[in-house]
Order: C-alpha cells, then structure tokens, then sequence
C-alpha cells in the first residue's frame, strides 16, 4: 500500500507541474512600467565585495526591460516540445526557485538525474560555473541548455527562435529590451540570465542580524538571534570544527566553485571529473547556495537527503575518505595556523561528532537564512493570466494555495483563479502519500479559507490535491516550516 501510495502522490505531482503551464494562455500580467530588477539595493557589505562576486558581463547588464522579457521567458511553455513546462516547471518561485521532487519531470516524463538548484544569487557566483557539474562557462549559456536537452525541454535553438517569434505578445517585450523585435536565441539566453541574476532579496532574520549588529558576524553575537540560533552560527564558522562557511561564503552564502565532500566512496556520477574528464575532479560538485535553504529540500547533487537533520548528521559523522576530499572537510595538520590553509591533501575526513544540542543549533541557524521576499514578490512571480472569456477552461482557470510556506497551525487558503464556484474534495496528503485531511467544499471563485490545526506534526512538503466529483482539478505542494 505504501508503494502504491507513493506512485499516486508521484503522479499527482507531476500533474501540478503541467496543469498550470496548460492553463496558461497568450494573456499576460505585466505592469505597465516594468518593476524594479536593476535597481536592487545591496547591503554594504555586498557593494564593498560586489567586484569580487558578480558575473554580470559589460554586454549583458540588467534592465528592467530586459528582465521583464526573461521573466516572460522563464514562465512560457512555448520554450518546451509538447508546449507542457516551462523553465518555471523545474525552478519554482514558492519554493526559492528549485524543485522539491528529488528529479525534476521532463517535457515527456523522463526524469533528470540530477536535482534542481536554486537560482537564488545566482549573479554572485563570479569563481563558479553553472551546473552541479560546472559544465556551463556562464549565465547566458547555462540558460540555454535546458532547453535543448532531450530530457528537459526538447527544443532546438531554431525551433525556439521560430517559437517566439510567432508569439505576438514577444515583439514590443524585444523591442523594449533591445531596441528591435528581432529573436535570436542570443538574446533569449541573455534576458533570460538577465531575470535570474535580478533574483536577489536580503530579508532574512540572518541578515537583518548582519546590518543592525557592530561586529564580524563570524564571532559576534547577531542581537536578533536566539542562543540557540547563535550558537549555530558559532559552529557554522567554526573554522577548526564545521568550517562551513568555507565553501558558503558569510553574509551571501553564494557557491564558491566545486568540491568533494565525501558523499561516497565511489560515485555513481561523478560531477565535475565526468563533465571535464578530470580524474582528480571526479566526485566534485558545485557548492550550492544556502539562501532559504529550509525550502528547496530534498538536498546534494542527488536530491538524496530529505531534511536538514540528515545533512547536518552527514557533515557530523559520515563523510567518506575519498580520494578526491576537499581539505576543508580533512583534519588538520598539527601546528596549522590557518584552517583555511590545511595543505594536507592525504589527511583522514575531519569527523565532528556534534552533540545533539549543536545539530539542533546548526538546523536552528539554517532556517535564520530563510528569506520569503524571493518566493512571494511580484517580480519573479509567474506573468500569465488566462482571460475567463475562454469557455474551454471553465469552470476553473487555475488555482492556488496560500501561504506557502505555511505555519504549522495556520489557515490554509486555496484561491479559484478567473474559475466558477464547483462542489469539490479537498484532500492533503503527507510527503509519503499517506491521507491526512479530506474535506467536501463547495469551492467559489476567489479565496476559500480552511482551518487545518494540528494537522501538520512535521515540517517538510505536503501535498494538496482538489478534486471537481471523481475529476482531479490539480494538485499543489505546500511547503510548511515552523
């Protein structure tokens, strides 16, 4: 029954993830002067490093135009072979821009065999190429690959030139962009990596404590923090124990470059060793950022660690001696100065055994990164609408849940998008596909609100699925954080 269990929840998510690209039609959002992308404001801290971090080309700087076309772009099915994903599909806003399956579903239902990064801060990864495996030099290249991949989205690069420029609501977004409504896939790629560099909000509790705290954060107390918060953070820069912030850089926690951290012995893939056919680089893969970390589980290359607890038990107990082990990760060479330094490329894992009071504290730091303005703002949120003159998608055009992320014991709303009221079933399932609420609703077009106390005991994704009698409307993946 279990197994039987999963396999419907499978299916059901991978019905989430085409039923709102179907939906779409050529009805767009925009507003009519474009938002703000280029004008971020950066902390001082960032703007005083901003030389060292940012990958943003003099060819390629970002306009509110030209991130307004990428952002269009990024949700458009059009950009796929059967016209059912988006880059949105695999990289979702509610979720900092990842995918909560461990692989991602393809244009045809093949599956990728790697997990969906986080597009967060993407524009300062300066010392990092894109791709668990750095295959792509750049943005502009990276954006492009996806959409050419036979598992992703299956298009060639004449094909999707074709594609938008049949699309009449692309034109005045090229010309506004760059002066003409000319489609090359040259700039497709560029305003695409234009939207994606502007993904970049610095609201979380960790960094709200970094600009109201006098101090190095790395041996400061954050005024704004717990103890317990603070002694995560402790440990986190520890340079003699964890070391984390070795790889995830203080305040950014950006990606720098690629690493073996022990996950195995011998690698099924081998990453970056693979891409490059680099022996010594096998097993190495790209450090991923940390920004709203609690959200884009599962976690590695592999999606194979589900919650912060296990990756936190990995990083305590568990890393492996492979050959190829950062030295970050090794034990230290009596006499060493500088961690950072450790010359010793021979030297055993660096095994932490944390008690169980600082694992609690490093999971308790993590989630200080969380930072909601990037999975709720306008700006990067999905631009198509669908006119309710359309009377093929009656009685519902699309719907949504909120707030997700959503408290433990919070009100859940589902909200009919353009739809028409419909009795309905409304059920919530646990991420092992075990039934935890069903309730008969007689759903109306705009928000319904549903008290669920009690009913999410864990933190981790759930699933929400709407049913119109026996016809599935959708479902959804709720995120629920404490």
């Amino acid at each position: 029954m279990r197994l039987k269990a999963i396999v419907i929840l499978a299916s059901l998510i991978v019905l989430c993830s085409f039923m709102t690209q179907r939906l779409q039609g050529d009805c767009l959002n925009l507003p009519s002067t474009p938002y703000n992308y280029s004008n971020i404001i950066f902390p001082s801290d960032i703007v005083n490093n901003l030389s060292e971090m940012d990958n943003m080309p003099a060819n390629n700087r970002t306009t509110d135009e030209g991130a307004t076309l990428g952002r269009v772009l990024f949700y458009d099915v059009e950009l796929s072979k059967n016209r059912k994903i988006s880059c949105a599909s695999c990289h979702q806003q509610q979720f900092a821009f990842t995918d909560t399956a461990r692989f991602s579903v393809g244009f045809d239902g093949q599956l990728t065999h790697r997990n969906s990064m986080s597009l967060a801060h993407a524009r300062f990864q300066k010392d990092s190429a894109f791709f668990w495996d750095n295959r792509a030099r750049t943005l502009e290249i990276q954006t492009l690959m996806p959409i050419q991949s036979n598992v992703e989205m299956g298009l060639t690069l004449d094909t999707l030139v074709a594609r938008v420029t049949a699309k009449s609501y692309y034109a005045p977004l090229f010309r506004a962009a760059f002066g003409s409504t000319t489609v090359t896939s040259l700039r497709i790629s560029q305003a695409l990596a234009q939207f994606i560099r502007s993904m970049n909000t610095f609201g979380s509790r960790y960094r709200i404590g970094v600009n109201t705290t006098n101090g190095n954060p790395s041996i400061v107390p954050l005024v704004n923090l717990t103890a317990e918060e603070n002694l995560g953070k402790d440990l986190f820069m520890d340079e003699r124990r964890g070391n984390c912030q070795a790889c995830h850089t203080r305040n950014i926690f950006v990606p720098q470059g690629s690493k073996n951290i022990g996950l195995d012995l011998v690698y099924a893939d081998n990453g970056v060793g693979a891409a490059f056919n680099i022996s010594r680089k096998n097993g190495e893969f790209s450090v991923p950022s940390l920004i709203n970390v609690v959200m884009t589980a599962p976690y590695m290359h592999d999606g194979r660690y589900k919650t912060l607890e296990q990756v936190v038990n990995f990083y305590s107990d568990s890393i492996k001696p492979h050959p190829n082990l950062d030295g970050f990760l090794r034990e230290i060479l009596p006499g060493t100065i500088d961690p950072n330094n450790n010359t010793c490329d021979t030297c055993p894992p660096r095994i932490i055994r944390y008690t169980e009071t600082e694992k609690r504290a490093l999971v308790a730091f993590l989630r200080t990164m969380t930072d909601t303005l990037l999975t709720t703002d306008a700006r990067w949120s999905d631009p198509f609408c669908t006119p309710s003159s359309n009377p093929q998608l009656e009685p519902i055009l699309g719907w949504g849940i909120y707030p997700s992320p959503l408290k433990r014991e919070a009100t859940l709303t589902i909200k009919l998008i353009a739809g028409q009221s419909f009795p309905a079933g409304i059920s919530i399932y646990s991420s092992e596909g075990r039934l935890l609420f069903h309730r008969n609703y007689s759903m109306r077009a705009g928000s319904n609100f549903m008290s669920v106390p009690n009913l999410f005991h864990t933190t981790g994704t759930y699933l929400v699925q709407v049913t119109r009698g026996s016809k599935p409307v959708g479902a959804k993946q709720l995120l629920v954080i404490d």
